[in-house]
């Protein structure tokens, strides 16, 4: 499972997550921008931006953004999508990020986050992002993350679906702190293609132990882009909005 994501952010991606719409993406951004309250022209850098659905919705409000993702294919799917240029587009890993511009906002959107087995490789995307805001309480951060209460809780064991030929099967289970899913592609006369996916499960007090310790302060913790309050049982998000301490 360690190198999962190498595999699973690829063409079958665009298919599996189809579902997942600009006007979306649009709309969270809107909740998001009120909780940064950043001046026009702010530079912002959406971390897994992924093929760049909140990227190019930030690029409308106004903001200059960067999106960095791993995948070669997300990307090219961002860049594809981006017929106006307005996004700088980087290859990299969020645990190393080969830049040393610092930003007024670093967003972390749809549980980018704990896609790695040990705690430490975890720590170091959080250090990244205190690297890479402004210093002084200036730059501020969103990490958008599943609700592990309401994951335990909520847990759809298997789904079936169809995107046009395509059948998509997903079985879902929670094993050693992970969220963990399998995805299976079939289309007739052709081989099945099987996908993992997981996600390490941080509740809440271990994510804030985690911030406070590389310097990130927590402002707000909602439970939804509708800035209503994380609620341990009943949130489905876990959404972290604050700044860099030093």
């Amino acid at each position: 499972m360690s190198d999962w994501y190498k595999k699973s952010f690829g063409d079958d991606y665009l298919l599996v997550y189809k579902h997942r719409d600009m006007q979306g993406a649009y709309n969270e951004v809107k909740g998001m921008i009120e909780w940064l309250k950043l001046d026009q022209g702010a530079e912002v850098l959406d971390l897994c931006c992924g093929m760049g659905r909140h990227s190019m919705a930030l690029t409308d409000f106004g903001y200059k953004v960067t999106g960095i993702d791993l995948s070669g294919v997300l990307l090219k799917e961002a860049v594809r999508l981006d017929t106006q240029q307005k996004v700088q587009w980087i290859q990299g890993d969020m645990r190393d990020v080969q830049i040393n511009q610092q930003f007024d906002a670093v967003v972390n959107l749809f549980t980018s986050f704990g896609y790695f087995e040990e705690d430490a490789e975890n720590e170091k995307v959080l250090h990244e992002i205190y690297r890479l805001l402004k210093p002084s309480g200036q730059g501020q951060f969103i990490i958008d993350f599943l609700n592990p209460e309401f994951v335990e809780r909520n847990l759809v064991p298997f789904s079936k679906r169809k995107e046009g030929s395509s059948t998509i099967e997903e079985t879902r289970k929670i094993e050693d702190g992970f969220v963990r899913k399998t995805i299976v592609v079939s289309e007739p006369g052709a081989e099945d293609r099987s996908y993992l996916e997981q996600v390490k499960l941080y509740h809440q007090e271990a994510f804030l132990t985690m911030l406070d310790r590389v310097g990130l302060e927590v402002l707000h913790v909602y439970g939804a882009y509708d800035a209503s309050p994380y609620d341990k049982t009943e949130s489905k998000r876990m959404i972290f909005v604050g700044r860099r301490k030093g």
